[in-house]
């Protein structure tokens, strides 16, 4: 069951407007697609239609790294109902590649393929079956090449080039050309300080690849305009950037590509790439008909990158009464065959590889590799989750070897408002990392071997196995483990940040209505909810229209690294308190000589009318605008960031921290190597809560997946091979509503000065800590030292 406490300190800044309209921010108001959505009756990208359309099915390599000697598409070609097979010969414009950051993809493999699962063709025709039949007769004649697959194979002097002739600006910086960026940050003398240290300890950690599992497949449609350009539904997180990348290799300019956001089944950084949009936009502009590309699941496990897997080298010491004296860390990602968003996640574990802790001398190496394995990029956590199981597990060690306890050991070395971060940015927010861990671990522990005290009502479901009834208590043993992190929100390295909103202020049937026009893309996290609760908070109206996301609206960045409610929300906000003061001027103009509060008074919007700070009602808003209507569209962007200096990672890199902590209570059956986890307790500071129930909502949804990494998901690539081994939800497991706790949630609001209401984002900072906190948890139940993610059966049984 859901619980959750609500803790604002008293003299709290909030740094929120005291408007009183129903539904405003500060209220847990419905989602208006949450019925749609559990009823079945949402209407996401997958079940678009239209008349006369076709089906577009892509031909993936079937080898991980090869010359394509030949393709053959005349038999495909000569099916009934095929019109239209793509390769890379036929693709219409100089660009041929695309990318994030590094224009580094190809649209469809030119004369070679790096990964299992690459596009190597396309194919149109009038049914779905057709086409999939038909892309299973092109004929395709691979001479394989040798293989790149891990941090040996990559950096061997005489290695494959995974991309040969590289001219990016990263290839500057690297001492290999398989390596795809590298950040040090060096500060302090790690040296000097590892002669103060009474104890150290040292740890090799092993992260493995998840994927967003997302339920919504890739999916989108694409319709030919008459204006030669193309008209684009689809499921994404950024739209902006697919334009951008979309327009060039269509050969055509932006204003010509018109995108619009459809039904998102889920994200979590998986969208954030391009997958199915070019090969839509390049069939229905072959086939001057629309074309549909919807992946089944096998499909979307290739379509989509995922979470790096990581290498990570650890040392700690510190000093007998408990302070970290020194941190020398090197942090490997695999970043695959292509770059995606590996520069931006090598940037973030640097930076964050530290956690939430005091330390002043520090020695970071991480790297992101190009190997042969499948492409990795964003995911929920990008580059701090790999590095949180790292360091907290090296906690627990400095505890144990010290003789403390692990939560006192953390909270001595937490860090707080005005320490300087290993990067040389000073943390000018509040950072409660003390007060979150006092709160996971003053919660009452749940009652122990429920089962044996249940009697006749005892649930085979509470055990190890569950429903498998594997066990029935026999060598059961609990562990608590503990575990907090901090996480970046924002975009960071001097990147520029902004989001745009379009509001629009006008009477409708003799009521004020507010239009909210933003290219967010909602992908599930509720920012349309908070848009509307802005608008009736900022305009005092009760009616409040959200207009479908677009590129006809400027951007409004990605929905991606916590950022929607701070950046949107902020564009969302001001643009209000633009069309406010607007409406107000016209107030002023009309009625000003009638009441003197018009010139003196600080005038708010409530409940459709005009008030005074003393609440006395000066006019109507329907009354002010009459036939008139006000709308603008603004611009917001944060306080500048700047990159990480390259040689030292010195530098003001982010715009916000955030933090959350866990505590894990597990049941191990230590005889069959079983898990059961009873509760996953989290305290995470949100800054303010618009919505406590969204809050509370993408808390649990972000600790459920830190506790998938944990114990089940993982995508297994074959070393030999390098082909993924496990493309499917019966070989990749994710946590059911079986397997998920008891997740009761602390929310701290502590202000902070800078965002939009004092928020903080908070969507990505839960999956941090749980991971770590239940890998915490079986240690202790065990007494085994796991350093590896997920954990599997054998490894709990010495069965490997």
């Amino acid at each position: 069951m859901a619980q959750n406490t609500r803790t604002v300190p008293a003299g709290t800044p909030t740094n929120v407007t005291q408007k009183h309209n129903k539904g405003g921010i500060g209220e847990s108001i419905l989602r208006p697609d949450g019925t749609l959505k559990v009823t079945g009756e949402f209407a996401y990208s997958s079940d678009m239609w239209h008349e006369d359309m076709l089906w577009g099915q892509t031909l993936r390599s079937t080898v991980a790294h090869a010359e394509i000697v030949s393709i053959d598409i005349s038999e495909a070609l000569a099916m009934p109902g095929v019109y239209s097979v793509l390769t890379y010969d036929d693709l219409p414009a100089e660009m041929k590649n695309y990318g994030l950051e590094i224009q580094d993809t190809p649209v469809l493999a030119n004369g070679r393929v790096r990964h299992h699962g690459e596009p190597v063709a396309l194919v149109a025709a009038d049914h779905p079956e057709t086409a999939r039949r038909a892309a299973a007769k092109i004929k395709i004649d691979y001479r394989e090449l040798p293989l790149v697959t891990d941090e040996a194979s990559a950096l061997a002097p005489d290695a494959p080039l995974i991309h040969e002739g590289r001219d990016d600006h990263h290839i500057g910086h690297v001492p290999h050309p398989n390596i795809v960026h590298r950040q040090p940050i060096i500060r302090g003398n790690v040296e000097e300080a590892r002669k103060r240290a009474d104890v150290i300890v040292e740890g090799e950690y092993t992260f493995g690849m998840q994927d967003q599992a997302f339920l919504g497949p890739e999916s989108g449609l694409a319709v030919p305009s008459e204006d030669g350009g193309v008209e684009l539904y689809v499921a994404t997180q950024w739209l902006h950037s697919d334009l951008q990348q979309i327009a060039p290799v269509l050969g055509l300019p932006p204003e010509k590509v018109r995108m619009t956001l459809s039904g998102v089944g889920g994200a979590f950084g998986g969208r954030e790439d391009i997958s199915m949009q070019i090969h839509a936009c390049l069939l229905a502009l072959a086939t001057n008909k629309p074309v549909k590309i919807v992946y089944n699941r096998f499909e979307s496990f290739f379509g989509h990158v995922h979470r790096h897997p990581a290498k990570l080298y650890y040392e700690h010491g510190a000093t007998k009464d408990g302070k970290l004296t020194h941190m020398k860390c090197k942090i490997v990602l695999d970043g695959g065959a292509y770059a995606s968003a590996s520069p931006a996640v090598v940037g973030n574990a640097s930076s964050l590889s530290v956690g939430p802790y005091v330390l002043e001398d520090v020695d970071i190496e991480a790297i992101a590799l190009y190997t042969n394995n499948p492409p990795c990029g964003a995911m929920r956590g990008f580059g701090a989750v790999q590095a949180c199981f790292a360091y907290e597990a090296q906690m627990d060690k400095l505890a144990a070897k010290l003789g403390m306890d692990p939560v006192e050991f953390r909270q001595l070395n937490a860090m707080e408002m005005g320490t300087v971060m290993p990067t040389g940015q000073v943390v000018d927010a509040p950072a409660p990392v003390a007060e979150l861990l006092r709160r996971v671990k003053a919660r009452p522990l749940p009652p122990e071997r429920q089962w044996e005290t249940a009697g006749e009502n005892a649930d085979v479901r509470a055990l190890p196995g569950g429903l498998s009834n594997t066990t029935h208590g026999e060598g059961v043993v609990r562990g608590v483990g503990y575990a907090v992190g901090i996480k970046n929100v924002g975009f960071s390295e001097g990147f520029d940040d902004y989001s745009t909103a379009r509001v629009r202020l006008e009477v409708i049937n003799g009521e004020p209505v507010a239009m909210v026009h933003t290219a967010m893309a909602e992908v599930g996290q509720g920012g349309i909810t908070v848009h509307t609760q802005i608008a009736r908070t900022e305009l005092g109206v009760t009616q409040v229209t959200i207009h479908p996301a677009d590129t006809q609206v400027g951007s409004a960045g990605s929905t991606s690294a916590s950022r929607q409610t701070y950046m949107t929300g902020g564009a969302v906000k001001n643009t209000c308190e633009a069309v406010r003061e607007a409406l107000l001027e016209i107030g002023r103009r009309k009625n000003g000589s009638y009441h003197p509060a018009w010139a003196t008074a600080e005038l708010l919007l409530e409940g459709g009318k005009v008030v005074t700070d003393g609440g006395e009602v000066l006019a109507d808003i329907a009354d002010i605008l009459e036939g008139e209507a006000i709308d603008l569209e603004l611009e917001f962007r944060h306080a500048a960031t700047e990159p990480f200096d390259l040689v030292t990672g010195q530098g003001n890199g982010h715009v916000q921290y955030t933090f959350a902590a866990h505590r894990a209570v597990v049941e191990v059956d230590t005889e069959l190597g079983l898990v059961k986890v009873v509760e996953l307790a989290t305290a995470q500071d949100v800054g303010k809560a618009l919505n406590m129930l969204s809050v509370v909502g993408q808390i649990q949804g972000g600790t459920t997946q830190g506790l998938g990494v944990a114990i089940m998901e993982e995508i297994i690539v074959d070393p030999k091979t390098a082909k993924v081994r496990n493309p499917s939800f019966t070989d990749y497991l994710i946590p059911t509503i079986l397997d998920t706790p008891t997740i009761p949630v602390d929310v701290l609001e502590l202000a902070d000065p800078k965002a939009p209401y004092g928020l903080r984002g908070m969507g990505e900072a839960p999956t941090l800590s749980s991971t770590p906190a239940v890998i915490a948890a079986i240690r202790q139940a065990t007494g085994l030292e796991i350093n590896k993610t997920p954990i599997r059966p054998e490894a709990l049984t010495g069965t490997l």
